[in-house]
């Protein structure tokens, strides 16, 4: 039986887990032995005994089960004290974020490591099973709207009461992907009159469908990527959107941005001079401040108080709902590997759908995959 590893993750914060006692049992279903380090599980709610009753053999010791790992699953790259403990060969797949993360990249690519990176799964209908970033994008999309409503100083739904009616809370949804889409939904669910924003008009049908309102600002022809991303504006179109949005933010309470453009900073959309209409006690959620922020004075994992409205810079709304955000985490993973790997045989690279190439990233001592593997050429000015 191929041995697959979980190991405890370090990165600071982080409370999900790449196997849950359900998808272990799946594995091991599928052939797979597992092992977990010990306490792997506990952030989100999994304890050592769950997993061994799921058949999981649980180890303190790190290095030698991941030299013996044939698979390692784990939400982030491993760290460079591991490199030394990995075999050429084993197969790792997680977050890589690999043009945000090449040192890491191409450092567990020359450990003869073969690793891929869910980020880079194709968007597409046959692929949703395996689609990780969707799922804690809607994930994180749902945790916004909570911690809006948190740190507001309204309710969001319109209240009858004998001292008089209290208005619904206005949300502002900007960028209509998975996470912006989840946004209206939930503020929808808890009351609050909702309008959203993207560049792309395409989605207004689905903004509608939610029941919300959709922002028509006339910024010219715009579209999106093959992978369903928003293309990026030209500077003539970015200010025409800018003035568009300004009266749209001041009539909010909570704004949530959501645009990202994968493998580049996150587009600036809400400059102070846009916010500075907002009324003192709003609330605006930087959902991109990981990639740069669509916000302008946003921090990561801050809250920054700019003329009495609180800006929050939220990288990492996942791990807020670390339970459900493993859950669909540990399913992903499991389908993804279902679908490269052959029992006995190993990694499929080969496969006739093309989702192997589209995610392996390192392979044999090199960057395999196409695009990344020329975006550090030209980082780098060398081949690598």
């Amino acid at each position: 039986m191929d041995l697959l590893f979980c190991p405890r993750q370090t990165k600071a914060g982080e409370t999900r887990v790449a196997l849950t006692p359900e998808s272990a049992q799946k594995f091991r279903e599928a052939g797979f032995s597992c092992v977990l380090q010990t306490g792997a599980g506990l952030p989100s709610g999994f304890a050592d005994e769950d997993y061994r009753k799921a058949g999981c053999e649980v180890v303190e010791d790190r290095s030698r089960a991941l030299a013996s790992a044939k698979l390692i699953v784990g939400v982030h790259p491993l760290d460079e004290e591991d490199y030394s403990s990995l075999q050429p060969g084993t197969f790792m797949v997680g977050f890589l974020d690999p043009y945000r993360n090449p040192e890491k990249v191409i450092g567990l690519g020359r450990t003869g490591a073969t690793t891929a990176s869910l980020e880079l799964l194709p968007r597409t209908t046959f692929a949703q099973k395996m689609d990780a970033l969707s799922s804690q994008a809607s994930l994180a999309g749902y945790a916004a709207v909570l911690l809006a409503a948190m740190r507001l100083d309204k309710v969001l739904p319109m209240m009858m009461t004998p001292a008089g009616t209290l208005q619904p809370c206005r949300f502002l949804i900007v960028g209509v992907g998975v996470a912006g889409l989840q946004a209206i939904a939930t503020a929808k669910r808890l009351g609050a009159r909702v309008t959203a924003f993207d560049t792309r008009p395409t989605v207004e049908e689905q903004v509608k469908s939610l029941g919300a309102r959709f922002l028509k600002i006339d910024i010219g022809e715009t579209g999106q990527t093959e992978q369903g991303y928003a293309k990026e504006l030209t500077p003539e179109q970015k200010e025409r959107q800018q003035i568009g949005m300004t009266k749209a933010c001041t009539e909010s309470d909570a704004i949530i941005t959501t645009a990202q453009v994968f493998g580049r900073p996150a587009p600036k959309i809400l400059t102070a001079q846009m916010l500075a209409g907002m009324r003192p006690g709003s609330v605006v959620i930087d959902m991109a401040v990981s990639t740069g922020g669509n916000v302008e004075g946003s921090e990561a994992d801050e809250e920054v108080v700019q003329n009495g409205v609180r800006l929050i810079g939220a990288s990492n709304l996942p791990t807020t709902l670390p339970q459900h955000a493993s859950q669909a985490l540990a399913n992903n993973i499991f389908n993804y590997v279902s679908h490269v790997w052959k029992p006995g045989t190993g990694l499929d690279l080969e496969n006739p759908d093309g989702i192997a190439k589209a995610t392996v990233v390192t392979a044999g001592c090199q960057v395999v995959h196409d695009h990344v593997a020329e975006t550090y050429k030209q980082r780098f000015s060398k081949p690598v």
